[in-house]
């Protein structure tokens, strides 16, 4: 029944990880063509010409069709740093998971299995829900004689490994985005200042004269690009050092509760 939830747990996230990206698409496409591009935020009312000074939606929209992109990656991240706070707070449980930790490691010291149940049940979360697992195991090996204690304690180790690896997935999930995130948003940026860059060049060489105001202004529409990617990847590596970070001490926390489990039970049936 729990691996029936998991699935479903998973296929949701696999399907909301997937309108992330073309929703995004659609909200960057609106904001960019009928925010940026609103026409009274340029010269003239009219987007072809330059922005008006001190207009940053305007400047942005002379970033090219590059900028969209960027909004989306952007977007997205927004998005999947959200989705992951909420669910790795979810997962960290209602409190402290060290002292819960703790608490669990002193009734096992007094053998009292079914209080150690009971502090999953209020605790929670992944850490919890691998030490419940565990002690349900434990109490089933105590009450079965027909194993030694060297296969008892190979079973409960078993039955830690495949409980962390069932919790340890949906930690994880959709962090892979925000790695990808933080390289391609610097890319698609120095992208964007590159043809920007091209544009502003070949625009100047068809005027055939020199025109210092046209090309610092292609320049700075040009290098909005590098600015908006760069913040981005920005974004998306904090929040990935910082969500990884969290579930490092997670699964700390997790293989030290399953060792001093599977310790309490060999100290207990020496």
């Amino acid at each position: 029944m729990k691996k029936n939830r998991d699935l479903k747990s998973k296929g949701f996230s696999i399907s909301f990880s997937a309108l992330v990206i073309p929703v995004a698409l659609v909200v960057a496409l609106v904001v960019y063509n009928y925010v940026m591009g609103n026409p009274a935020n340029f010269q003239g009312n009219n987007h072809d010409n330059a922005a008006l000074p001190g207009n940053y939606y305007g400047l942005v929209y002379k970033g090219g069709f590059i900028v969209p992109i960027l909004i989306t990656l952007l977007l997205t991240v927004i998005t999947f740093v959200i989705e992951r706070f909420i669910a790795i707070t979810k997962a960290s449980g209602k409190g402290n998971v060290v002292n819960f930790v703790q608490v669990v490691k002193a009734d096992l010291q007094k053998n009292d299995i079914e209080s150690a149940l009971g502090a999953c049940d209020a605790q929670r979360g992944s850490v919890a829900n691998v030490i419940r697992s565990v002690l349900v195991k434990y109490r089933m090996l105590e009450k079965d004689n027909s194993m030694v204690k060297d296969q008892k304690l190979s079973a409960l180790q078993k039955e830690v490994e495949e409980a962390t690896s069932l919790e340890l997935p949906a930690l994880e999930q959709n962090l892979v985005m925000l790695a990808v995130i933080t390289s391609l948003g610097t890319l698609m940026g120095l992208l964007g200042t590159v043809l920007g860059m091209i544009r502003a060049f070949a625009a100047l060489a068809n005027a055939g004269a020199p025109d210092s105001v046209a090309l610092a202004g292609g320049i700075s529409e040009a290098l909005i690009n590098t600015a908006f990617g760069i913040g981005t990847a920005a974004i998306a590596m904090i929040f990935y050092n910082y969500f990884t970070t969290r579930i490092d001490k997670l699964t700390y926390s997790i293989d030290e509760a399953g060792f001093s489990l599977v310790q309490s039970y060999a100290a207990n049936h020496a």
